[in-house]
Order: structure tokens, then C-alpha cells, then sequence
């Protein structure tokens, strides 16, 4: 693999960031499973029988498959913002046959749990995967690095997005691409963060960040990206995760409002692509 990081210190982690991916270990809770920390994307999978475990991680799974799908890294160098336990990088690698492929993340306790997690792969391909500690708003690399670059629900921790779509064109190289899943306000609503933080405790936390989706897409255009697209794929996400979230949790429990928010038309999933030109 080519291009050592770029020196920086180590970046700033808001304090909910780090509560929840460090000493609480979110990969651990149940209702994540497979080392993913995803909502699934549960198209594939019949909601109307008794949910399995393997159904479970093939929505994971399938959320990956599907923003890679449009990232299209197959061939070039890739990068993964947010990458957690770096399970999705695995799979990118195993399945999308990049030249390489990095996972960033902002917390060194996350990036342990990938390095240990992936230590067959690190030693069997030690040029085609690593993990360096890096916040999206300040990546450690070069200009035009990397072929494509995608996120996988990390972007509602970003705290600036506007940064961080000026390191994504500045990342890539010209062609390359940008895919981006996560949840956002739905466009041509009232500001939501109230109303949010009431119904869902990440949000009030400050764990989860409630801005519209037009944030983000307005963001990578000013950046100079181009055929700037958001997509909602709430549909094939949040009627899912609730009849997951039912085997633990009780109709009116915070998580389940998820899909109420989204019944509401107040928060939606949404696939967010762009082109270097």
C-alpha cells in the first residue's frame, strides 16, 4: 500500500462519541451483531417470519454492499470514514477487490477492536488494509489519495460537514467517487432537533447531531463535487430495524421511535453520492 499518513495529533473526540464507541463498546449491545454497528438495510429479508440472527447480519451487511454498490471501488484504492471495528472494510476487501482499502476512525479504542478483529487479514495482506486514527473533518492523508471514499452511518457524528466534504474532494482523485449512508432531517421541515432529542435519547445525548440532508449534499457541491444525489432508502431501513429492536424492546421505548420519526416525515436514511470532476 502506497502513502504513509500525513503526521497530525490526535484528534478531538466529542464526549458522547466517545462514551459510546469507547468504554461502552456499542458493538457489544445485541441488537448489533457481527461486529457491524448498522440499522441494516433489510430488503432482501422477509419481514413478515421471525427475525434470525443471520437475518440480522445479512442487513448489515447488505447496507454495505449497497453504498459500495454506488462507491464503486472495485480496482482502485478505497477509504472508509467511520469505520469502526473495520468489519465493513473486510468485506469491501473480500468482496469489491480494491488495490486497498482504509479505515479511518476518530477513536484509538475502536481502531484496537479492528486491528484485533482483522489480524488474519493484517498479516495475510499487510498491503491492502490498515487503520489510522483520523477525523473527517481533518483526514490523514494526501491531495487525491484514493479512487473512492464512503461512510457508513457515521456521518450524523460529524460535527462540521462542511469540512468534511472539503477533505472528501481533496482526498479523491479526479473520477473518484463519494457514497455516504446515514440519517438526516427530512428536507422542507421545521428545524427537528427538539422534537428529535424528545423522541430519541442519542439526539438529546448530543451522540447524534439532527440537521436536513440537504446539509451534507450542499456541503460536497460548494466543495466543488459534482452529480451531487440524495437518495432516501428509508423504506428498506426502518420498518426492519424496528422488527429487530421488537425481540428486545417494547413498543414506546426509545429506540423504537426510530420509526416514528420517520413515520412523522421528521428523519429519514439516506444514500448521498457525488463525483470528483
Amino acid at each position: 500500500m502506497t502513502g504513509e499518513p500525513r503526521q497530525q495529533s490526535a484528534p478531538v473526540v466529542r464526549p458522547a462519541v466517545w462514551e459510546t464507541y469507547g468504554p461502552a463498546d456499542l458493538s457489544a449491545v445485541p441488537v448489533f451483531a457481527g461486529g457491524f454497528i448498522n440499522f441494516g438495510y433489510w430488503k432482501a429479508v422477509d419481514l413478515e417470519r421471525p427475525l434470525s440472527q443471520s437475518d440480522r447480519v445479512r442487513s448489515e451487511r447488505d447496507l454495505y454492499r449497497h453504498v459500495l454498490d454506488a462507491a464503486a471501488p472495485g480496482g482502485g484504492r478505497a477509504v472508509e470514514i467511520g469505520c469502526g471495528l473495520g468489519v465493513g472494510c473486510a468485506l469491501a476487501l473480500e468482496e469489491y477487490r480494491p488495490a486497498d482499502i482504509t479505515g479511518v476512525d476518530i477513536h484509538p479504542q475502536q481502531l484496537q477492536r479492528a486491528r484485533d478483529v482483522n489480524a488474519p487479514l493484517l498479516e495475510t495482506r499487510p498491503r491492502r488494509l490498515r487503520f489510522v486514527q483520523g477525523a473527517a473533518e481533518s483526514l490523514p492523508f494526501g491531495d487525491g489519495e484514493f479512487d473512492c471514499l464512503y461512510s457508513v452511518e457515521a456521518a450524523q457524528h460529524f460535527p462540521d460537514l462542511d469540512a468534511f466534504a472539503r477533505e472528501t474532494a481533496r482526498v479523491l482523485r479526479p473520477g473518484g467517487r463519494v457514497a455516504v449512508a446515514s440519517f438526516f432531517t427530512v428536507e422542507g421541515t421545521p428545524p427537528q432537533a427538539e422534537r428529535l432529542a424528545g423522541l430519541l435519547d442519542s439526539f438529546a445525548s448530543g451522540l447524534d447531531i439532527a440537521r436536513p440532508v440537504s446539509g451534507l449534499t450542499d456541503a460536497l457541491a460548494d466543495a466543488g463535487l459534482i452529480d451531487v444525489r440524495a437518495r432516501s432508502i428509508g423504506a428498506q431501513v426502518w420498518p426492519g430495524w424496528d422488527r429487530w429492536l421488537a425481540r428486545l424492546w417494547k413498543p414506546g421505548s426509545w429506540p423504537r421511535n426510530f420509526l416514528a420519526a420517520w413515520e412523522q416525515r421528521i428523519l429519514d436514511y439516506y444514500l448521498v453520492t457525488a463525483t470528483r470532476p
